[in-house]
C-alpha cells in the first residue's frame, strides 16, 4: 500500500471489501485516489466485472464529474456499461478531506445483465393480447445529429431486451439490420458509434451490413 495515501482513503479500504463481500460477486467496489493528475484505483474487489485492478485509471463518468472540481456532486444509481457490454447499475460517491477538497471516490458497479434478461422474460410472460405495443412520440424534436443517433441505438437495444454481452453474432446482425432500416447509418460517425456499443470493430459492422444487403 502507498504510505502517502491520504488517511481518509486508507480508512475506507476495509469498507470496499465489506460492501463487495456483502453483495457478492456481481458487485464491484472501487476506491479511487484523486491527486493532481493521478486518478487511479487504490483498492478494488470483484474487478472481473470491468476487467480492472489496482492502478487502473478511472472510468470516463468519474473523470467527467471531477472536471467540475470541488463542486462535483455524487452520481447515484445510473446506467453504465462495461467494456464487454455488461449492463451495470452504478454509483460514484466523492470522498473529501477535512477542507472539503475531493481526494478520491468510492464507486459501486453492479452487474445487472442477468436481471435485464430475466426482466424481458417476465415481460413476455405477462404480455396479453390487449397490450398496446406503441412507442409514444417524443415530446420534442432533437436537432442534434449525435443525440438522434444515440436515441435510435438506445431505443433499438431497449426493444431487443438483452445486454450486448449476451448477444451472439446473429443477434448483433439483427440489431444492425434494424438500425439500417431506420436510416441510422446515414448519420455521420454511426459506424464507429455502433461498433463501440456492440463491442465489435468497425470492419465487423461493415461486414454485417454487406451480409444484410446481399441477403435483401
Amino acid at each position: 500500500m502507498d504510505n502517502k495515501l491520504h488517511p481518509v482513503l486508507k480508512s475506507m479500504i476495509p469498507l470496499v471489501e465489506g460492501i463487495a463481500k456483502t453483495f457478492g460477486k456481481h458487485c464491484e467496489v472501487v476506491l479511487h485516489e484523486i491527486k493532481d493528475s493521478k486518478k487511479s484505483i487504490v483498492s478494488i474487489y470483484n474487478g472481473h466485472i470491468t476487467g480492472r485492478s489496482v492502478g487502473s485509471p478511472m472510468l470516463d463518468v468519474g473523470v467527467e464529474a471531477i472536471r467540475k472540481g470541488n463542486d462535483a456532486d455524487n452520481i447515484l444509481n445510473y446506467k453504465n456499461k462495461s467494456s464487454d457490454g455488461r449492463a451495470l447499475k452504478s454509483s460514484t460517491m466523492f470522498v473529501r478531506d477535512e477542507n472539503s477538497k475531493i481526494i478520491g471516490c468510492l464507486c459501486i458497479n453492479i452487474d445487472v445483465s442477468e436481471f435485464v434478461v430475466a426482466q424481458k422474460v417476465f415481460e413476455e410472460l405477462l404480455q396479453t393480447d390487449t397490450r398496446e405495443d406503441v412507442n409514444p412520440p417524443s415530446d420534442s424534436l432533437n436537432n442534434n445529429v449525435n443525440d438522434v443517433l444515440m436515441n435510435i441505438v438506445a431505443g433499438t437495444l431497449d426493444a431487443y431486451g438483452k445486454p450486448v454481452s449476451y448477444m451472439n453474432k446473429e443477434e448483433k446482425v439483427n440489431i444492425v439490420k434494424k438500425l439500417d432500416e431506420q436510416g441510422a447509418f446515414l448519420i455521420k460517425g454511426a459506424i464507429d458509434y455502433v461498433a463501440k456499443i456492440l463491442c465489435v470493430s468497425r470492419y465487423t459492422i461493415y461486414n454485417y451490413l454487406d451480409e444484410i444487403r446481399v441477403g435483401n
